[in-house]
């Protein structure tokens, strides 16, 4: 590995590199690879930093798994990308791969894939061939934690987040759009929702045992006990082994709220995260509050939040940040990476105190992941 960095970049239009050195201020872009292709999300793998793998809908492949495992520089199809069999007892064929998330540091070659519709997948040879993870595709409840959908999220139900504790790999927690957030603690035997106190603005009980849309999940790097969520309904903060989430959303700006897709914390400080708010009122715009987008940061586990917004359009900036889309690259100090539904490439190299723009004119932004140069 060097100091140098990259921004691997999905979009619905292909994928694209940007690179710079270690000190961040001058980045080159690269690409497109796969033109015209919808990248959901686009991963280099941090055990070996050289194996690349994308979630890829092509025109004529359908859903499948690019692979690289030379650093980006040749590409290959996985030889058998995840889906349903033809017998699935639901009829189930696989839409997308929305999520692709590397194994345990224990566990070399094994990659997790979440699917639209949702379901959870396993590879145990470096992407190339899929396996689907029975105690969740084919648990008693299902179709009740995922219910056939025409409508729903933009771009379809999907298993939104999978998160694995560094200190075993058996203990995996998943974000789903319908069912909350689940845990397993036996590597995908078994699943239980875990969503007290998150709330369901849109069914009659606010508080559901599962039912939830959570947009995305995270650990905190120094203390994994600690879980950040940004769900559709608010930001919550969960200190295990308790089973009570915390809204700390109820602590940002009224007239900000509280929604957004993505939240990001600090590898070295586990009371401080990130959230790129977006307009969650009534019609649910999906855009920066008031055109005047922004990065909040709280320093103190979500009991008060800084806006930042330095280097932002002052008006007019109607973006926002989807799930996968904004990302830190665990330097110090701590740079933050956003990818806007414009087709921008935002950063930041002081922690949020300044950001300014490194790509543009991109298409719609997908996902956005920080890894060094191999």
């Amino acid at each position: 590995m060097t100091d140098d960095i990259q921004l691997l970049i999905g979009t619905r239009k292909g994928a694209w590199t940007l690179r710079s050195d270690a000190a961040r201020k001058t980045w080159s872009v690269e690409g497109p690879l796969f033109l015209g292709q919808i990248i959901n999300h686009f991963v280099v793998d941090p055990r070996d930093g050289r194996t690349m793998l994308m979630a890829a809908s092509t025109g004529h492949l359908g859903p499948t798994i690019l692979r690289s495992t030379d650093g980006g520089k040749t590409w290959a199809e996985a030889r058998q990308p995840p889906a349903f069999s033809k017998d699935d007892p639901h009829g189930r064929t696989v839409h997308h791969t929305f999520w692709l998330e590397p194994g345990h540091a224990d566990e070399p070659g094994v990659w997790w894939a979440g699917v639209s519709p949702q379901a959870l997948f396993r590879s145990a040879d470096q992407g190339d061939t899929w396996e689907g993870v029975a105690g969740l595709n084919e648990h008693p409840k299902v179709l009740d934690w995922f219910p056939p959908m025409d409508g729903g999220t933009p771009d379809g139900p999907m298993v939104a987040g999978i998160v694995i504790d560094p200190r075993g790999a058996r203990h995996m927690y998943l974000a789903t759009p319908t069912a909350g957030v689940l845990e397993t603690t036996d590597q995908g035997a078994t699943w239980a929702p875990l969503n007290e106190n998150v709330r369901c603005d849109y069914l009659p009980d606010p508080y559901p045992e599962y039912g939830q849309d959570a947009h995305q999940i995270a650990l905190a790097p120094t203390n994994p006990d600690r879980l950040w969520q940004q769900n559709h309904c608010g930001i919550y903060r969960l200190d295990r082994p308790a089973r009570r989430w915390d809204r700390i959303g109820d602590n940002m700006p009224r007239e900000v709220g509280d929604i957004g897709f993505s939240i990001v914390p600090h590898p070295r400080c586990a009371e401080t995260a990130w959230v790129f708010p977006m307009d969650g009122t009534e019609v649910w715009p999906r855009v920066s509050p008031g055109g005047k987008p922004a990065v909040y940061r709280t320093r103190d586990g979500g009991a008060s939040w800084e806006r930042q917004d330095k280097g932002f359009p002052r008006e007019q900036g109607w973006f926002t940040v989807k799930r996968q889309a904004m990302c830190g690259d665990g330097r110090d100090p701590f740079g933050l990476y956003l990818g806007t539904t414009g087709g921008e490439v935002w950063m930041s190299g002081d922690e949020g105190e300044s950001f300014r723009q490194i790509a543009a004119h991109l298409p719609e932004i997908y996902s956005v992941v920080a890894a060094p140069l191999p």
